[in-house]
C-alpha cells in the first residue's frame, strides 16, 4: 500500500471514528448519529418512572432514556437501591396518581388478557396510571426491584409480547424480551387500545437502531484496512 492509500484511508477512518466526539446533551449520541430530530414529545396520560441503573445511564443506546424524551411528563430517575430516594418517594406519595409497576411475573396483571373495557379498572377511581419502569438488564432489573424496598408492594403489570423484539444492536436473553422503549410502547398500546402518537418511540427507535448498524457494517469495512496499513509502512 502507498503513502497516498494509506492518509486516503486514515481520512476515511477518522471521520467515522472522530477522536473527539461531541454528544447530544439529549440523546448523548455524536452529532451524526443523533436522533432527536425524529422524536415528537406527547402525553400519553400515562406518567411514566423510567428508573435507569447507573451502567444503563452511561450507556449511549439506552432506550429509557430514549423514552424519556418521548414522553412528556415522564421521569428519568438514575440509581439502583431505591428505598430512600426521594424522587421516587415523592411519586410513590403523589395521592393524584394510581402507582404500579411494570415488571412480569406471576403476581402481574397481564394487560394482553383484558379486555379494552376491563383494563380501566387497574387504576381505582378513575386516577390516571403512574407507571415505574425498571431499565436495566433483566439480572439488575431483578436486583434492583429486591433491594428498592419501597418499589416490592406496587401492583404489578405485565404483558405477553406478540413478535420478537426489534432491537437487534444488543443481544436479548430470549427473543421475545423487549427493550424498554419496546415495552413502554406495547404497554401504551394495549391500555389505550389504538394506534397514535405513541407509535413515534418505535419510529425513532428502528431509527437509532438502523444508525447503529450502519455504523457497524462500515467499522469492520476499515477495520481489516487499519491492520494492514501499519504493516506496509515499516
Amino acid at each position: 500500500m502507498n503513502v497516498e492509500t494509506y492518509l486516503k484511508n486514515r481520512e476515511q477512518r477518522e471521520r467515522l471514528n472522530p477522536r473527539k466526539r461531541l454528544l447530544c446533551v439529549s440523546c448523548f449520541q455524536p452529532g451524526f448519529s443523533c436522533f432527536c430530530r425524529h422524536v415528537v414529545p406527547f402525553d400519553p396520560g400515562i406518567k411514566f418512572v423510567i428508573l435507569i441503573d447507573h451502567i444503563e445511564f452511561k450507556r449511549r443506546i439506552a432506550t429509557g432514556r430514549l423514552s424519556h424524551l418521548c414522553l412528556k411528563n415522564s421521569e428519568l430517575i438514575r440509581g439502583f437501591d431505591y428505598t430512600e430516594n426521594a424522587r421516587v418517594n415523592s411519586c410513590l406519595q403523589d395521592q393524584n396518581y394510581h402507582s404500579v409497576i411494570l415488571y412480569p411475573g406471576p403476581k402481574s396483571t397481564n394487560l394482553t388478557g383484558l379486555l379494552p373495557g376491563a383494563r380501566g379498572q387497574i387504576s381505582p377511581n378513575g386516577k390516571p396510571l403512574q407507571i415505574f419502569v425498571i431499565d436495566g438488564t433483566w439480572n439488575t432489573a431483578r436486583k434492583m426491584l429486591r433491594l428498592s424496598l419501597n418499589l416490592q408492594n406496587l401492583p404489578r403489570i405485565c404483558f405477553t409480547p406478540g413478535q420478537p423484539s426489534r432491537f437487534r444492536v444488543r443481544k436479548q436473553p430470549k427473543a421475545f424480551c423487549y427493550s424498554t422503549v419496546e415495552a413502554i410502547h406495547h404497554t401504551i398500546h394495549l391500555l389505550q387500545a389504538s394506534h397514535g402518537p405513541h407509535d413515534n418511540m418505535l419510529y425513532v427507535f428502528d431509527k437509532m437502531v438502523e444508525q447503529q448498524l450502519d455504523f457497524i457494517e462500515k467499522s469492520h469495512k476499515i477495520r481489516p484496512l487499519s491492520r494492514h496499513s501499519s504493516r506496509s509502512l515499516r
